[in-house]
């Protein structure tokens, strides 16, 4: 005879303070990263701009894209669903009380990954992945065009992660169940860059929780994690041996 075990199946509006950051975030890496991927996209850019220039725009647009789908999607479905809710409170916002131990973070956590990562950027391991653009002949546009790409991109990603899927959910379940799932999710991203960098993501997201949730802020997420990529973006075009900037 078939039989199952009775669970409660029912759904409070409180569970959406859970179910949006965690379903919804992942609609939009999936829109981000799916079209990312497409070839028909892809190859679309390539015949249309050519094999260096159709490279650039398609890096850039996926990371306006995904700044958008990952930081703007989720918030938004967020904010419907609870409209009490500001900006601030999901990280948004720059306390007052916190905002000297923000600027120290900041400063310092930067420097030393920019650091660190600078070092890192110029091996062959590396350059395997980065640039991400990888186009032959730089021009001045593209550079611009790659940096801004970063910001608007990890300024979503950082929102997600260190905001919408964060602040909520240890509202909900508390700082360390929220970390965890944080965690899982982050290091998950970014399995199809290797496992370096899918181990090192790990203490770098506990760390960049813990200073979210003490300051109350994204920020220090936001401008340590585009620093690295700034950094790493930069040294690693400057020593990939197929790649140069155009003088002019």
């Amino acid at each position: 005879m078939y039989e199952v075990f009775d669970i409660d199946l029912s759904f409070y509006r409180q569970d959406l303070r859970v179910f949006i950051p965690v379903v919804v975030g992942l609609i939009g890496f999936v829109i981000f990263w799916f079209t990312y991927k497409s070839e028909k996209f892809r190859q679309k850019l390539l015949d249309k701009y050519g094999a260096d220039q159709g490279s650039a725009r398609l890096i850039i647009y996926t990371k306006f894209l995904g700044g958008f789908s990952m930081g703007v999607l989720p918030a938004v479905a967020y904010l419907i669903a609870f409209p009490e809710t500001t900006l601030a409170q999901l990280g948004l916002g720059l306390p007052a009380e916190t905002l000297f131990a923000t600027i120290v973070w900041t400063v310092g956590l930067g420097g030393v990954m920019a650091f660190v990562i600078g070092n890192n950027a110029k091996k062959p391991e590396n350059l395997q992945y980065y640039p991400q653009i990888r186009a032959r002949e730089w021009d001045r546009k593209m550079v611009i065009g790659n940096l801004a790409g970063w910001a608007a991109y990890l300024l979503g990603y950082e929102f997600l992660f260190r905001g919408v899927l964060l602040f909520p959910l240890v509202e909900q379940i508390g700082l360390w169940p929220a970390i965890a799932v944080n965690i899982g999710l982050y290091s998950a991203t970014h399995i199809p860059k290797g496992l370096k960098e899918t181990i090192g993501a790990i203490p770098l997201s506990i760390v960049l929780c813990i200073l979210s949730v003490q300051t109350g802020s994204i920020w220090i997420a936001v401008i340590v994690h585009i620093s690295m990529a700034w950094t790493n973006t930069t040294i690693a075009l400057k020593h990939h041996p197929d790649m140069h900037i155009k003088k002019n």
